[in-house]
Order: C-alpha cells, then sequence, then structure tokens
C-alpha cells in the first residue's frame, strides 16, 4: 500500500515537474505574441507581460507594408530552401559514396569533412568576403546559399552515414543481381530507408540558415535581397523605435519555425533513437 502511494505521489510530482517546465519553455513564444500586439506606450508603460488592451492588429499591418517583411521573409524562404535541397543531395551522395563503397581515400574523405566542423564560422568570415568579391558573388542569394551549404555538409553527411551503415547490404545486393544501377539503387532503396535522418538534416539545416545573422549581413547589402533576420535588425530607428511591429515581425518569422518543428518532430525523434541504439 504504501508502495503504492509512492508510486501515486512520484508521477503526480513528475507530471507537475513536466507541466512546470513545459510552461517555461512555451512562454517566451506567448509573450512574444502579446508583445506584437502592443505599442511603444504600452510596453514602456508598464504593461510589457500584461495582454495587451486593446490588441493593436495594425502592428502586423504597418510591418508587412512599411517595414517590408514579407519581401525579406520570401528572400529566407528561397535561401533557405535551395540550401536544405544542396545540402541532402549532396550529403546523401557523400555518405553513401563513403559508407557503402570500397575505395582508397573513402576514410580520408570522412576525416577531411569532420574537420570541416571544426573551423569556427567567425574564422571563416574574411575569407568568405574576399572570394565572394573576386569572384563576383557578392550581393547575390549565392553569396548566402554556398557557405550555409558547406557549414552544414559536415553534420549531415555523418549522420548519412551513420544510417547507410545499418541498411543490409543483402538489399543493395538483391537488387543489383535485378539490373539496378547503382543510381536506382541509391534513388529507391538507400533514399526512402534514410527518411527519418533526411527530415533531422533539414530541420536542423533549416534553423541553422533561417536563424544565420552574420554572413546575412556581411555578404548581403542590396535591400532587396536581404534576409528576415537582417530585414527585421533594420527595423530598428536610430532616435525612434516601433517596437510593436518589430514584434509581429518576429511572429512571423517565427511562424515557419514552429510549423516545421510540429510536422517534422516525430521523423527527427526516430532519428535521435535510431542514432543513439546504433552510437
Amino acid at each position: 500500500m504504501n508502495n503504492l502511494i509512492k508510486g501515486k505521489m512520484a508521477k503526480f510530482f513528475i507530471q507537475l515537474f513536466l507541466i512546470l517546465y513545459a510552461i517555461i519553455q512555451i512562454y517566451p513564444l506567448i509573450w512574444m505574441v502579446l508583445f506584437s500586439l502592443k505599442d511603444n506606450n504600452e510596453i514602456y508603460g508598464g504593461n510589457v507581460a500584461g495582454l495587451p488592451n486593446p490588441p493593436k492588429w495594425e502592428n502586423y499591418t504597418n510591418a508587412i507594408t512599411q517595414a517590408s517583411v514579407l519581401k525579406y521573409f520570401f528572400n529566407s524562404a528561397f535561401v533557405t530552401g535551395v540550401t536544405i535541397i544542396a545540402v541532402i543531395i549532396l550529403a546523401s551522395m557523400t555518405a553513401y559514396a563513403i559508407s557503402r563503397m570500397k575505395w582508397k581515400l573513402s576514410n580520408a574523405t570522412m576525416i577531411a569533412f569532420l574537420l570541416g566542423m571544426m573551423v569556427p564560422v567567425h574564422a571563416a568570415l574574411l575569407p568568405l568576403f574576399i572570394i565572394l568579391k573576386n569572384i563576383n558573388l557578392y550581393n547575390t542569394y549565392l553569396s548566402l546559399i554556398i557557405p550555409y551549404t558547406a557549414f552544414g555538409l559536415p553534420m549531415a553527411i555523418i549522420l548519412f552515414s551513420s544510417f547507410m551503415k545499418g541498411i543490409p547490404r543483402e538489399l543493395e545486393e538483391s537488387a543489383a543481381i535485378d539490373g539496378c544501377s547503382i543510381y536506382r539503387i541509391f534513388s529507391v532503396i538507400v533514399i526512402p530507408l534514410i527518411r527519418p535522418a533526411i527530415a533531422t538534416v533539414a530541420i536542423f539545416t533549416y534553423l541553422a540558415s533561417w536563424n544565420e545573422l552574420m554572413f546575412a549581413i556581411t555578404f548581403i547589402s542590396k535591400d532587396q535581397l536581404k534576409t528576415i533576420t537582417v530585414g527585421i535588425m533594420s527595423m530598428v530607428g536610430t532616435y525612434v523605435t516601433e517596437w510593436g511591429p518589430i514584434g509581429a515581425g518576429l511572429v512571423i518569422a517565427t511562424l515557419p519555425t514552429v510549423i516545421i518543428y510540429v510536422l517534422l518532430s516525430e521523423q527527427v525523434q526516430k532519428s535521435l533513437v535510431a542514432g543513439a541504439v546504433k552510437g
């Protein structure tokens, strides 16, 4: 009986802890939405954390029409989308060549990509700037897509290689006997089996590219090519800053992240659990 009571109390406190932890994690998102519906008078008047009274929906209109948030949003969407596709294609093919094929430099190639993870992003800023200027890619979408793809490849290759090593070789051998080429084996057999890894790579590449600021502010100076992070930062005025439209811009920039996480979180959990078991 005592053990039953102790078990129920332990379960109650664990649930209470998880509820409090969830509130702490979710509250910043709720606060950001409430913040986006206030004006400067309400924010500086002491109602920073309370409900907006009344809600200033025009902040969203101002963010879209006056601050051109949608333009920056679509620039970020294009750069991030192309980067995700490039990372998945290049990393999956490289991982397949390293983990499933026998050739002399496979281990050296893997080590070279692992060394890429050791290069600090800040150390690459100046060399990349000079290179992009010399090859006339400064102020173009490629000035962001290429660095984002390069820095996303090492982790993606490691993840894909880990998954591909777990695929039975008999599947590929049977397909080869039936006449499948190596390209068909890769696209029809291997790719469907690593879908959790693809989802994980996609969401981590998205987070790294969508929220990136340093490269975006250094390699892009044209207003029509600015990404959402640079666009929102440029909304801060020299003398007066309208915080309501900035909050609205932050909500618009955060929405895709929340939607993508909700859609792909199950695949990411499967990928991490599978990686933990294999590790």
